[in-house]
Order: C-alpha cells, then structure tokens, then sequence
C-alpha cells in the first residue's frame, strides 16, 4: 500500500476576478480609476448580475459607491414635488437658493436633469450633488427628474416621463420658480444622455426653446443591437468590439440593458423608432446647441461622437470633449478622478455661457 503523504503541492489560481478590467485594457485606463476600481469593485458583481427583485428589495447591499465629491446644501432650498404622469406619479427634486441667498429677481435660468442608470438603476441620489453644485455656481433653478424605471415600467414609460415632467415644469412651475423659459437647458448621463437628446428633438419638432443640451457618455443607438440584445456583427462602432470587455460598462451590461428596458426580443414596431434609438431620427437640423462628452473606454464611445457628427453635419452648435482614459462613470467620480473634476468645470462653463451669466 502506498504510504500517504501529507504533502500537497499548491493549486496557482490564475484565473482573473469577476469583472476584472483585461490585461490589454490596463495601459490605456486612467491609472487612478485602476487603483479604486480595483480594490472596490473587481471581485463583485455587478448591479446587473443580482436579480432585479433582489436589488429592488436592499439596493444599499449591492451599489458601490465612492469617489463622488460631496457638494453643501447650506444656502439652498430643495423640495420633493409630485409630477402627474400616465397612469400615476412621479417625484421631481427641486433645487433653488433659498430667499436669504437671493443674489437677482430677474427670471431664473433652469437645467433639467435626467439620471443615468441604463434606465433600470438610479434616481434623485444619482446626481444630488451635481445639481447642487449648478445651482451654487450658477444661481439657476434645478429640477431632477425621477422617472419610472425597467424593467417594471418598460420603454416608452422612462421616456414619456421625461417629455411629460419637461412640459410640467415649463407649464407648471414657471411662476412659482420664476423660470426664464427661453433659458432651459436640459441634460443627463448614459441613459439620461439618452432622454436628453430626445427632449431635444420634441423641443425642435414643437417649437418648444431649449438653450443647451448637456449628452454625457449618452446612449444614441440601441438599434446597434439584434431585437434578442445581441451586437450586430455589422456595429458601425469599433469601440464596441474593442472594448466589449471594458468596466464598468462591458458590452454584456449593454445588452443585458436593452432587454430590461425595449423587452426581450425587443418587438418588431420599435425597429425604426427613433426615441428608442434618437441616431435614427429623421431630421438633425435645427437642434438645441449641444454638449457632448465622451469618455475614451467606453464603449459608447463611437455612437456618442456620431451622434455629434451628424449634428454638426446638419448645421447645429456642437461642443464635443473625449476624456481620454475616462471609464464610462468618470463624472460620478470628481472627487478623485480629473477628468471628473474637468467635467464639472466644463458643464458650469457652458452653461454660464448659454444663461448669459
């Protein structure tokens, strides 16, 4: 019989981390974000890998938050308003300087902001501080749009939302805020870069003025995609193929996103919509100034820069920056990344120029 030995030589695990950002990607990443992102989210999953019901139920336990730079609300008055909408109501945040902090009693100029989230996650928490710190610099008023989410509420709900709190402020809250209508701006981040470039285009197709559209890291074309949620082998963008395995937006959560907000196939009737899809709209000319402002490894990063292209092509105003380096979150991160910090700055530029200020 063979002696035993206690001996055992050690297994060398070398498989990577769930949701580990790839070897070839690390050179070309923000060396900050690396060292953040590593640390607090390679290894865990994602919110898109928890089922919805679970994260619905306890999403402090599964969102992980830092790196945000964290805006006083001393000198303001921030207000939860209900805003009617098909088939019920939703809540828009209302950020304002309070009467002791008045500094004009002229109209105000007004920035609409819808979140991001891949229309499933996020709400008035996504970007408290960034309408903070607008109304802080600017002396504007703030509205923050919670829009009902996938994959309860299905397109077209999130967008409907949108247009109808667009509308509800300008018809509804324009004397109690003292909102100068000709200097709205409107603006969000991935999906809500998304409902912005579609107010944009309602705003046009109905005479409606809008001062600026703000398109971060937006979503354009979800038409790059196959009715099932898989990518077109004929994707026009190459920052889909080359960064499909790039954090913290891989083109799995892309995907996984698109059936949770168009259904699963996606049915046949929104094939040439253009609010699911605004690249696809029929007309571009005569659209808001635009912002647009992409990050280098996302993979939205080529639809965004179309988008802005065709724009342009059709005669509009377009500002367009790429963050080289940036992932797809970086304004979420300004309290440890530059190009967070950059972004801040920029937006508040563009839009002291666009309000006159």
């Amino acid at each position: 019989m063979a002696a035993f030995s206690e001996h055992v030589d050690p297994i060398v695990d070398s498989h990577p981390l769930i949701n580990s950002i790839p070897a070839e990607l690390v050179p070309s990443f923000d060396p900050v974000y690396l060292e953040y992102y590593n640390k607090y989210n390679a290894g865990r999953l994602a919110t898109h890998q928890v089922p919805i019901e679970a994260f619905r139920t306890n999403p402090a336990k599964y969102a992980i938050a830092y790196g945000r730079a964290r805006v006083s609300a001393d000198g303001l008055a921030i207000t939860d308003r209900k805003c009617p909408v098909k088939g019920g109501e939703i809540t828009v945040r209302t950020f304002k300087r309070d009467s002791s902090a008045e500094t004009r009693l002229q109209p105000k100029p007004a920035y609409v902001n819808f979140h991001g989230g891949g229309w499933v996650f996020g709400g008035l928490e996504t970007d408290f501080d960034f309408c903070k710190r607008l109304v802080h610099n600017l002396d504007c008023v703030a509205f923050d749009v919670d829009y009902r989410l996938a994959p309860e509420y299905p397109y077209p709900t999130p967008v409907e939302d949108c247009i109808a709190a667009f509308r509800w402020i300008r018809e509804t809250l324009r004397d109690e805020f003292n909102i100068d209508l000709s200097r709205i701006a409107v603006g969000g981040c991935s999906a809500g870069g998304h409902l912005s470039a579609v107010i944009a285009h309602v705003c046009r197709n109905e005479s409606i003025p809008l001062a600026l559209q703000v398109l971060a890291v937006p979503v354009v074309d979800l038409h790059v995609f196959t009715p099932e949620g898989e990518l077109r082998p004929d994707s026009p963008y190459a920052s889909y193929r080359d960064l499909a395995y790039t954090q913290p937006l891989p083109l799995e959560r892309m995907s996984w996103f698109h059936k949770a907000f168009l259904g699963n196939p996606r049915p046949a009737e929104l094939d040439n919509d253009w609010k699911v899809s605004p690249i696809l709209a029929p007309d571009f000319k005569n659209l808001a100034p635009a912002l647009v402002l992409i990050a280098g490894m996302d993979p939205l990063r080529d639809e965004g820069e179309a988008y802005a292209a065709k724009m342009r092509e059709a005669g509009c105003q377009v500002d367009m920056i790429r963050f080289e380096g940036a992932p797809h979150t970086f304004m979420q991160l300004d309290g440890i990344l530059e190009s967070g910090k950059k972004y801040n700055e920029t937006v508040v530029a563009a839009l002291q120029k666009t309000f006159g200020l």
